[in-house]
């Protein structure tokens, strides 16, 4: 499936992306606020792809006309969430590269991935989390209408070997209609 916006294409991740993965993912400020590792090499980047951002749902974010990656976005529906969801329900997640940050990208990749779930997979609940002191994270979700849900603590962060606070939020199909309506 490929996703557009009005600015951004959101397509599978290829192979081919691991050089701007690292790129963007070698930078501490991306992984460890998501709860993740800094990425090491070109060949670590592959592996991640291979494994994890080449699973269903999971999409490189690229500007039109230049079909590079910068970043992610991707729903993990059901059991993959680690929130112990529905299956009719998803949990977001999403990154992008620094030189990318504060230009609104990501919310748009949001809300065009809210869209799609709602209206095609007819997903009834995205939930999505930050971590404390992920002061972006929490504003991508509250300009895409997720609303605070609850705080877990002590959460297991096993990639970077941390125990953290994460604050849940939540949207219901509902919610995110009315929310559109009053943009």
């Amino acid at each position: 499936m490929i996703l557009e916006t009005n600015r951004l294409i959101l397509r599978p991740w290829r192979e081919t992306d691991a050089e701007s993965l690292y790129e963007y993912a070698k930078n501490p400020l991306i992984g460890p606020a998501a709860g993740w590792q800094v990425h090491t090499s070109v060949e670590y980047s592959l592996q991640i792809i291979q494994t994890i951002l080449s699973s269903y749902e999971i999409y490189a974010v690229t500007i039109k006309g230049e079909d590079k990656a910068i970043g992610s976005v991707g729903l993990m529906i059901g059991e993959r969430s680690n929130l112990g969801i529905g299956e009719h329900e998803a949990e977001i997640g999403y990154w992008i590269g620094v030189p990318y940050f504060g230009q609104g990208l990501i919310p748009e990749a949001v809300c065009e991935l809210m869209r799609y779930a709602f209206d095609f997979l007819l997903l009834t609940m995205l939930w999505c989390g930050y971590f404390d002191g992920n002061e972006q994270s929490k504003r991508v979700q509250e300009k895409c209408g997720f609303r605070f849900y609850h705080t877990k603590e002590e959460i297991e962060c096993p990639f970077i070997n941390e125990m953290r606070t994460e604050h849940v939020t939540c949207i219901s199909k509902m919610e995110w209609q009315l929310f559109k309506e009053g943009e």
